[in-house]
């Protein structure tokens, strides 16, 4: 793991994952949209790129691709957006990312997504989490198509406490809570094992080290 490119690196997930990384030695460029946001990305320890990805083109995206090792994608709209900026963001920017990736020639993508998303919704459901759920669904379906190596990461509930390192991760979980920095450790645990190539997982709090989690999810599709 030398650099590493996070998009929608402003999130909390991805604030985790820029420190993360830093702290580990990598070289990490934030990808956000909000000059303003520049200075927490430095703070963190990461390198400010500026791309809209709801605008940008996949080339435009590309350019500031070109030279990473991994790329990874943990944007979304945010609690408070309505339906439309789910599509935009959650699925839209996933697209880009992948699409980009493609053109820079970085051929690693870990993709930040979330719990159940597979699992049909109820007709009652409030539609703008019905929007988040599709849209992320949606994003899943076309990574897993999109010829790169990728890995999926499905996190529980997510919170603000202190990370734990202790974690659990299959296929299905029961549901559950992860602290943010607990997930920034699995992407970059994903990054460094060639192993978790091509596999999606649920992630919640448990009792293994993320690499005994990362053994334990193997051997059980072994």
């Amino acid at each position: 793991m030398t650099r590493i490119a996070v998009i929608g690196a402003h999130g909390l997930v991805g604030q985790n994952i820029i420190n993360l990384a830093y702290s580990r030695g990598a070289d990490v460029t934030g990808v956000i949209r909000n000059a303003d946001h520049g200075e927490d990305i430095v703070r963190l320890g990461g390198e400010v790129t500026l791309v809209d990805i709801e605008s940008a083109s996949a080339e435009e995206l590309a350019e500031h691709l070109r030279g990473a090792d991994a790329v990874v994608f943990s944007a979304g709209a945010g609690p408070n957006s309505g339906v439309a900026r789910k599509r935009t963001v959650d699925f839209g920017g996933a697209v880009l990312t992948a699409d980009a990736a493609k053109i820079a020639g970085v051929n690693r993508v870990v993709q930040v997504s979330a719990m159940g998303v597979d699992e049909p919704l109820p007709a009652d459901t409030d539609e703008v989490w019905a929007a988040y759920v599709e849209a992320k669904r949606d994003a899943d379906l076309y990574l897993k198509a999109s010829g790169l190596d990728w890995t999926i990461i499905r996190p529980g509930g997510l919170t603000n406490d202190e990370g734990t390192g202790k974690v659990r991760l299959a296929d299905k979980v029961e549901r559950g809570s992860i602290p943010r920095a607990d997930v920034a450790a699995i992407v970059l645990a994903a990054i460094d094992d060639d192993r978790t190539i091509g596999r999606t997982w649920e992630a919640i709090s448990g009792p293994d080290t993320i690499e005994d989690a990362i053994d334990a999810a193997l051997a059980a599709i072994a």
